[in-house]
């Protein structure tokens, strides 16, 4: 039986979802998601003890703000959060990304558990 081969259409998998801070995974690589996120206004101040933290911003602009400083997005641009670093992301206007993560990565990391806490991962 043939194998097919499908490309993974970022427009189309961002126009399936509206919801803001909910990242969604779009594809699996070894122990890796693939995980793309609408994002406006603040998210919370957190660390991944274990692991550094990919964004790739696809549209839009946004920040990253650090302890000791702060990062500037737009599209195009790609930033590594390096492994126990606390950041926190924001966007003044809506901004779509792309994050790469090893599997059940919790989006807020060590920070407080609340609505912008996405505990599983929803595949589209």
């Amino acid at each position: 039986m043939p194998q097919h081969y499908t490309p993974i259409n970022f427009k189309a998998k961002l126009a399936a979802f509206h919801t803001r801070w909910a990242p969604k995974i779009i594809a699996a690589m070894n122990d890796y998601h693939f995980k793309l996120a609408k994002i406006e206004g603040e998210f919370v101040w957190h660390t991944h003890a274990e692991t550094d933290e990919v964004f790739i911003v696809l549209g839009g602009r946004m920040k990253i703000a650090l302890q000791d400083g702060e990062v500037a997005l737009e599209s195009g641009e790609l930033f590594v959060v390096p492994a126990g670093v606390a950041h926190k992301p924001s966007a003044d206007t809506e901004c779509h990304i792309l994050m790469v993560e090893p599997a059940g990565l919790v989006n807020t990391g060590d920070g407080p558990a609340g609505e912008l806490t996405a505990t599983t991962g929803e595949w589209i």
